[in-house]
């Protein structure tokens, strides 16, 4: 169905694929029973007992959601499954009839003619230290006691803080101390905790060994769907404490809101008072705002029995005076007296292992490479693990974090700098989405690239658009980011589609509103397009299969006019076809060939070049005017 050639995705006739989806979907993040939306509190500590079947929506719905998908042209979806969704229950025990519900979803994706990869998502570790992911009990089988997180200071989570909950505020987390302790113990717990076990298993391994084997669940019952092209290894993972050389300053890639540093945060968890930074981030970087006292009542996290992780593991306890020292400074950025390389020593290893035991049930499917955010992938040998995609995400910052449209103001982030004017903006975001083809050449064997995330917030400008109707905003900012895509002749899974997402709750997790469809824009039910929200610059023309090798793609979405250029290839004996979507073109199309003919097909919204001969082949198209 699908091959891997060089940098490109190519069909079983040789011709050049590009991929075009979505994630599936926002709310997959959180339990369908009970209601796990991240403004409820009732019953959010009670994690071993909730489902996340009809996660991303009910088998009823499913024709539905995958008609209009389909509609819009997308062929790939990039499917979300959480840790926590498989074995909530605690350590083996796996949730059956959620399994069942994947498969059976998943299936009737295939029947529309998706192609699918499983994404195991996490952000931050897990709900309760105020992402998604892992299971509420890899906490409590370390003694956290998970309800007292907020009053040390160890996560800020939208089900204790309240409303209303400071925009990305939750990405801090992986720099708080549940997230970035938990992730320090899964990738490097045998060089940073060698005391600590779990059930008389080493932490990493223990941590390590449930996650895989419930993605090999998860793997065991989608083996014979043949739509099932590949897995993520783990979404956006983090290195948690690993590499850090001061415990005494701030780190990480999103520094907002109360922030402990990391040796702040090991007495704060030990139920020492601490008076920490407040920051800010503004367009022009990070800025102490003051300071506020953590955790005065003396809380500890520890449940009865069990003593610091840290601590035990030699890394602090108490001075001469009595009082808490910091014992080895450089612990996390040496092993016996050696720095060491994070991405090779840590993250590779564990890459590969995932890629070895899902190929064991699979061995044809594809391992899809998350990066750590800011950071670069690991350096790949095809020795190391041969067919991989390197999956990178992508945002505009300034319209995710600030949720405005700055038609002049933007952020270069290759070059960490201020730019301004939409033409310098435009060559930032072009530039940046070039970059991860450029890595891949230097680091991946020249793997091919697919955007796994990118998207934009649709709660603007105070959410102005939900009662005016008025789009625009949203379309100029979404197409920056699409013309980027297009530039560097990129495949991507847009994020996201959210089947429940709301005006008032966005995609019911932490506030985020990134979905381009909601239900409250749904007036009227039986238009496919109606729910739909900036879809103007959504749903665009594209080469679905190329028989030949693309050269430059370019697309206006206020005018309709479309540029294709590709090297065509006679001697595969298949047309080049395209995706012609009814919103861009509701009237027909004109078009211009300079090789060979063209074929439309209105009521399949596609078009067939058959080139006439090898070469350049140019292809345009543009709106028919209404008479």
């Amino acid at each position: 169905m699908i091959s891997i050639d060089g940098p490109w995705f190519k069909d079983d006739l040789g011709r050049t694929l590009f991929l075009r989806g979505v994630n599936l979907g926002g709310s997959s993040k959180v339990p369908a029973m009970p209601d796990g939306a991240t403004f409820r509190k009732e019953g959010f500590f009670d994690h071993r007992h909730v489902s996340f079947v009809n996660r991303p929506f009910p088998l009823a719905e499913a024709d539905e959601h995958f008609s209009r998908l389909k509609s819009w042209g997308f062929n790939i979806l990039r499917f979300l499954v959480t840790w926590e969704a498989v074995e909530h229950s605690g350590p083996g025990i796996y949730d059956d009839e959620y399994l069942a519900y994947l498969r059976a979803v998943i299936e009737k994706a295939g029947e529309y003619g998706f192609i699918v990869f499983i994404d195991p998502h996490e952000d931050v570790w897990s709900r309760f230290s105020g992402g998604d992911g892992a299971p509420g009990w890899t906490f409590e089988l370390l003694g956290m006691n998970i309800e007292k997180f907020k009053d040390t200071g160890a996560a800020i989570v939208h089900q204790t803080h309240g409303d209303p909950f400071p925009r990305m505020i939750w990405a801090t987390n992986n720099n708080k101390f549940a997230a970035a302790t938990l992730f320090t113990l899964f990738f490097g717990g045998h060089d940073f905790a060698p005391r600590t076990t779990i059930e008389d298993v080493p932490v990493q391994e223990f941590l390590q060994a449930h996650y895989i084997h419930s993605m090999v669940k998860v793997a065991e019952t989608l083996r014979d769907l043949p739509c099932v092209i590949g897995f993520n290894t783990l979404n956006e993972p983090a290195r948690g404490y690993i590499g850090l050389k001061d415990l005494h300053s701030h780190f990480g890639e999103l520094q907002m809101g109360i922030s402990p540093t990391p040796w702040q945060s090991f007495q704060l968890a030990s139920g020492i008072p601490q008076k920490v930074d407040v920051l800010d981030r503004t367009y022009f970087g990070v800025k102490k705002t003051g300071e506020h006292l953590l955790n005065p009542g003396g809380e500890t996290i520890w449940l009865p029995g069990f003593k610091d992780i840290w601590q035990e593991n030699g890394l602090w306890g108490a001075g001469v005076d009595g009082q808490p020292e910091l014992l080895q400074p450089n612990y996390f950025s040496e092993v016996n007296g050696n720095t060491f390389d994070f991405l090779q020593r840590h993250y590779l290893p564990f890459m590969v292992r995932v890629a070895r035991e899902i190929r064991k049930v699979n061995p044809d499917l594809i391992i899809f490479i998350d990066n750590i955010p800011t950071f670069q992938p690991p350096r790949i040998n095809p020795d190391d693990m041969d067919r991989i995609v390197f999956e990178d995400h992508w945002y505009d910052g300034v319209s995710l974090l600030f949720k405005r449209y700055s038609p002049l103001l933007g952020y270069d982030t290759l070059r960490d700098r201020i730019v301004l004017g939409a033409s310098a903006i435009q060559k930032a975001f072009n530039r940046a989405l070039l970059e991860p083809k450029l890595i891949s050449r230097e680091k991946l064997n020249d793997a091919p690239v697919l955007i796994g995330e990118i998207g934009i917030p649709y709660d603007m400008s105070g959410k102005k658009a939900y009662t005016t109707g008025d789009f625009s905003e949203q379309e100029k900012t979404f197409d920056r980011s699409m013309k980027a895509l297009e530039a560097n002749l990129l495949s991507y899974t847009l994020w996201n589609y959210t089947s429940d997402n709301t005006n008032q709750r966005g995609d019911l997790w932490n506030d985020e509103d990134l979905s381009i469809f909601s239900r409250d824009q749904q007036a009227d039910p039986g238009d496919i397009n109606s729910g739909g929200r900036a879809l103007k610059a959504v749903v665009r023309p594209y080469p679905v299969r190329t028989a030949g090798t693309p050269v430059s793609l370019k697309f206006d979405y206020r005018s309709g006019d479309f540029e294709y250029q590709y090297l065509a290839e006679d001697s595969l004996n298949a047309p080049t076809e395209f995706y012609l979507p009814l919103l861009q073109y509701p009237a027909g199309v004109s078009y211009f060939v300079s090789n060979g003919r063209l074929e439309i097909d209105a009521n399949h919204l596609k078009a067939l070049h058959f080139p006439e001969k090898s070469g350049l082949a140019i292809v345009r198209f543009s709106r028919e005017v209404k008479r």
